[in-house]
């Protein structure tokens, strides 16, 4: 069982800049991906970015691509997201996901810190 703690949201205003954290506790064994996602009031949750445990390949979606930066620190059990020239559309609640290899959908979930970008 793996737990997953965000932080790291606040409000800023548009064209600003965060840095959100994951810890990641307890059994951490396999090989994972870590993943960002979002959800904005009354939308779905969307996938952000994504780095692999090992290989640290990344992936984002378009509407983030050369703002956001996913990084891994593996010793410290720690996933960040720096967040870059943020927009309003950016806002929302932040989530950190674990998917195993090999697995079909991401498992684990922390439960969110909220982003607001607003003049």
């Amino acid at each position: 069982q793996v737990q997953l703690a965000e932080s790291g949201g606040g409000s800023v205003r548009p064209g600003g800049s965060l840095r959100l954290s994951c810890a990641i506790s307890g059994r951490t064994s396999s090989s994972y991906l870590m993943g960002w996602f979002r959800q904005a009031p009354g939308k779905e949750r969307e996938f952000v970015a994504s780095v692999a445990q090992i290989t640290s390949v990344t992936s984002y979606a378009d509407s983030v691509k050369g703002r956001f930066t996913i990084s891994r620190d593996n010793g410290k059990k720690m996933v960040y997201l720096q967040m870059d020239s943020l927009k309003p559309e950016d806002t929302g609640v932040y989530y950190c996901a674990r998917k195993l290899d090999g697995s079909a959908d991401y498992d684990s979930w922390g439960r969110g810190t909220q982003v607001t970008v607003s003049a």
